[in-house]
């Protein structure tokens, strides 16, 4: 690293410091001097004739002299001790130039370095096949735009399958894509078992986890929840989105931030146990520099944007153009805010005599059940209107806290909203509310 810094020292030293690097042989040197404050005590240091002064008893010299009637006068003679001090400042310079210039290359090389150790290759996604003459579909439980789920039976377990028709594969492999990250391995997160292909027809077939309760929209429209209840569908939804959000990178692998794009609670699943996990990864973006993935730059139009009509932000229903991984990230914490908006509009805790009002999707008591993007676009982001909280919320102890969660997670500005992981330490906080 030395040799690589070396140049750099030798040519900062050369240019400031000429008469170091250059020879000295010549001991009457002729010195400008600069015009200053009067002082006749330096006179006889040398003879002074209209801007030279000739230095008898030293090799270098500067001088500072003040014109008094015409006349010059000498100011100071800085001797030799000026020039040792002058040149100490100096080699500090060069010398702080140079270690500054070094440690950039050594913090570039070092960088470079662990860009090795970690190959792109560690992101790629992992194969599970599954033997699909040993599975047995029973009972459709879902129909999507791209596939129907069936729960089914694989070797005595009880599995979703989400079945692809053949021409859908595109759709299958971008989810397949997703699920088959290394370390996708969360709670918060449906679990993948591995994927499959029937002979007989093409479709393509997804094995996942089978939650018992369905999808979170099903489970609030059929169940009222308490305090308790309702809080923990929140923290274990924000802590899957957290988690999707992250990068990891493992002795396992690489996992880098995945943005949802499709975040509402039709994507979301309820478990037997009250825990949410997310789901539905076809419109999913893996924020990821592996040239084998789905890039960002692929489906930036806003015109393509994937999310649910009601779920949309400001700035996708703007059509504004997305240049930043951030910004899609942003996208999911908006939509997250409104599920979890949906959920707190079921908790029974939350109103006067459990009087809890039946379950809507965002906005749909404002702009009826068949809104369009005009009338949404309007009310949220021209109007910069919100679902809305019910007044008595403010005299809950929670709702100061639970109120700014929301609102400064569906901000209009994206930069200013809250990250998902801010949203379950939020959350985490309010565990310690008892109820209303």
């Amino acid at each position: 690293m030395f040799r690589r810094c070396w140049p750099f020292f030798l040519l900062l030293l050369e240019c400031i410091c000429p008469c170091i690097s250059s020879p000295l042989s010549d001991e009457r040197r002729q010195c400008a001097f600069q015009v200053k404050a009067q002082n006749q005590k330096y006179l006889a240091a040398g003879n002074v004739s209209d801007s030279i002064q000739v230095c008898e008893r030293t090799r270098c010299c500067v001088g500072y002299f003040l014109m008094v009637q015409g006349q010059l006068e000498v100011d100071t003679l800085d001797k030799t001790w000026l020039i040792i001090v002058s040149a100490v400042l100096v080699m500090c310079l060069v010398i702080a130039a140079v270690r500054w210039k070094c440690l950039s290359l050594h913090k570039e090389e070092n960088t470079q370095a662990t860009l090795h150790v970690a190959p792109l290759s560690s992101c790629q996604t992992q194969k599970s096949q599954i033997d699909v003459t040993d599975v047995q579909l029973q009972q459709i439980v879902a129909r999507g735009h791209f596939a129907t789920v069936w729960r089914g039976m694989y070797q005595g377990s009880t599995v979703a399958v989400k079945v692809y028709p053949a021409a859908a594969q595109h759709a299958f492999s971008s989810e397949k894509e997703v699920y088959g990250l290394p370390l996708m391995r969360h709670a918060g997160i449906i679990s993948f078992l591995g994927t499959g292909r029937r002979s007989e027809d093409g479709s393509w077939l997804l094995f996942l986890q089978l939650a018992e309760y369905g999808s979170l929209h099903s489970f609030l429209s059929q169940n009222t929840n308490s305090w308790p209840s309702s809080l923990k569908l929140c923290l274990s939804l924000s802590q899957g989105l957290s988690y999707l959000h992250s990068y990891l990178l493992t002795k396992e692998g690489h996992k880098p931030p995945v943005a949802h794009r499709d975040l509402s609670s039709f994507n979301v699943l309820v478990r037997a146990d009250g825990t949410c996990a997310l789901c539905d990864f076809g419109s999913a973006i893996i924020l990821c520099s592996c040239s084998s993935h789905r890039q960002m730059g692929n489906l930036l139009s806003p015109s393509q944007a994937a999310c649910t009509l009601c779920y949309m932000p400001p700035e996708i229903l703007e059509g504004s153009v997305y240049q930043f991984s951030s910004c899609f990230l942003h996208g999911d914490v908006y939509a997250l805010s409104l599920v979890l908006w949906e959920i707190c509009m079921r908790c029974s805790d939350l109103f006067e005599d459990g009087a809890v009002p039946q379950h809507l999707l965002p906005y749909e008591r404002e702009l009826g059940a068949h809104m369009t993007r005009e009338s949404l676009t309007s009310h949220v982001s021209h109007m910069e209107k919100r679902p809305s909280i019910p007044e008595h919320w403010q005299q809950l102890r929670q709702a100061p806290a639970l109120q700014d969660l929301l609102t400064e997670c569906w901000d209009v500005d994206p930069d200013a909203r809250l990250t998902a992981q801010c949203v379950v330490d939020r959350l985490v906080s309010l565990e310690s509310y008892s109820l209303v």
